[in-house]
């Protein structure tokens, strides 16, 4: 028998709870925030507008179909910090909790207020879980990236604006293969990013693994004694695409600018992103396939420890991510390339 659909005031003690348990000392940079993000936004970021299939609803990343996927490499930790929250409130379905967690953490990292509708369900199969390899490779370039947003139904204003994201966390090269943080401070939310993208001079370091990026360290302290602790930025190179594409650029510069504009246009299109796949009637109601079928339906908990699928394992460059990347240069190839 389908659940009811939570109330509001149910909601609003999920959102205490996802604020509580936000500060993290032993994760990364203090905070779960930036990886609560990733999660959502990797959940939704699945969406093909041609053939109506993935998105957030049904939260398919439990299963290894999708969560196996090594764009999606690390996200366990994510997934983990919020088992406790399941046990709290197991009416709440995974769907929601996922990307209801993103939203609350951009505001209390200083973001903007983003709009967010519940309603999903947990699909109890991976029968309607999509492909593998529909997320931003970040070793690519513009070409790359209007490939994977048009494909969701966004547009260039928007590509900048959800970009604008990496003023969030870091890449880790075990994960990823990119290694560092965007900014100085990871952990708050604002348009730094885009700054730094203008402001710095950014050279191309290969990491020990043979990924390329673009870093940055500060010339009053690079190679001064005892200044072991500085760590240096870093960009990818779709970040650095943004910069030389002409219709990417203009958005770069009036985000630098502009902090009000670029938190209204990301809040807009954030929540545009969560909603990606998701069919409502007029009051709101969702009326996707699974929904109708099974009503409000939240999966059974799992386990409290950050938990990878069998086949996402550390040294992702050269395994399963190596043959998307293959995929995406073809692709780069047939487009007669991206260039930075």
């Amino acid at each position: 028998m389908a659940q009811e659909q939570p109330t509001a005031a149910q909601l609003d003690e999920v959102r205490a709870a996802i604020r509580s348990l936000l500060h993290q000392p032993d994760y990364d940079d203090g905070s779960a925030g930036p990886v609560l993000v990733r999660l959502a936004w990797h959940s939704a970021g699945t969406y093909c507008a041609e053939t109506k299939t993935g998105g957030s609803n049904g939260a398919g990343m439990r299963y290894e179909k999708e969560g196996g996927d090594p764009a999606n490499a690390g996200l366990q930790h994510a997934r983990a910090f919020l088992e406790p929250l399941k046990a709290k409130f197991p009416w709440v379905t995974y769907a929601d909790l996922w990307t209801l967690a993103a939203t609350v953490a951009i505001e209390e990292m200083g973001g903007p207020r983003i709009a967010w509708r519940g309603g999903r369900t947990d699909f109890a199969d991976d029968s309607r879980v999509p492909p593998r390899g529909r997320l931003p490779d970040g070793a690519q370039g513009a070409d790359h990236l209007r490939f994977v947003f048009y494909r969701m139904g966004f547009g260039d204003q928007e590509i900048v604006a959800l970009s604008g994201a990496h003023n969030l966390g870091r890449c880790h090269a075990d994960r990823s293969g990119f290694d560092g943080k965007w900014v100085n401070n990871p952990t708050r939310f604002s348009n730094q990013y885009f700054k730094l993208l203008l402001a710095n001079d950014w050279k191309k370091k290969v990491l020990p693994n043979g990924v390329e990026q673009f870093v940055y360290v500060e010339e009053d302290v690079e190679g001064q004694d005892g200044d072991e602790g500085v760590e240096e930025l870093m960009m990818l190179p779709t970040d650095l695409s943004l910069l030389s594409d002409p219709s990417f650029r203009p958005w770069v510069e009036r985000y630098a600018a502009d902090k009000d504009l670029f938190f209204d246009h990301f809040a807009a299109v954030f929540a545009n992103l969560l909603e990606l796949g998701i069919r409502r009637d007029a009051q709101g109601n969702v009326v996707n396939d699974e929904n109708v079928e099974e009503g409000y339906k939240s999966a059974p908990k799992k386990s409290d420890t950050a938990q990878a699928p069998g086949d996402q394992g550390t040294k992702q460059v050269g395994h399963e991510a190596g043959r998307l990347k293959d995929e995406n240069t073809k692709f780069q190839a047939r487009k007669k390339g991206a260039k930075l």
